[in-house]
């Protein structure tokens, strides 16, 4: 009797759970967008030009050196951040700046970001700037785009095809 009362609580049990599974896949409705909006992703992952350049070590700055760490040259491994602005139909809609990853801050600044916008045609102005240079952009690409409701562009940094592209 035992038995059968525990495979009922069983069932019970996971039935409870599969309609508690069942009712939240359904409700509440999740919406991507609304229906008159797109959406501009930028997805990037670029390094960051040297902040220093290699120099030659003279050989009195090499003689210092214990004989295992006697390179011909010293190249400081830091990067620049990764400067990028968009904006849209000319008025801002981000500023980002994406620091070097790494102890050594050498490696890749990465950034991920989502703007929901309405469709039609919209002016994109897109500037990326990688060096230590104080003023300007190293890229930049102005474009007029034509979204479709629920459209996604794409904005990504791709050196072997001319720098900044919208796909």
């Amino acid at each position: 009797m035992t038995r059968a009362i525990a495979a009922v609580a069983h069932l019970l049990a996971y039935g409870a759970l599969a309609g508690f599974i069942g009712l939240f896949s359904r409700w509440p409705t999740y919406v991507h967008l609304p229906p008159d909006r797109a959406l501009i992703k930028l997805s990037l992952v670029h390094h960051g030009q040297r902040l220093h350049e290699c120099r030659a070590l003279s050989p009195e700055e090499l003689a210092k050196l214990p004989p295992t760490m006697r390179m011909p040259t010293d190249c400081p491994r830091e990067r620049a951040p990764v400067t990028v602005e968009i904006d849209i139909d000319d008025a801002p809609a981000l500023r980002k700046i994406a620091r070097p990853s790494g102890l050594a801050r050498d490696g890749a600044a990465s950034m991920y970001e989502r703007l929901a916008i309405e469709a039609g045609s919209h002016r994109i102005a897109v500037r990326l700037k990688d060096t230590s240079r104080d003023s300007g952009f190293d890229y930049e690409r102005v474009e007029t785009v034509t979204l479709r409701p629920a459209q996604i562009l794409v904005i990504d940094f791709d050196a072997s095809r001319g720098g900044i592209t919208l796909q």
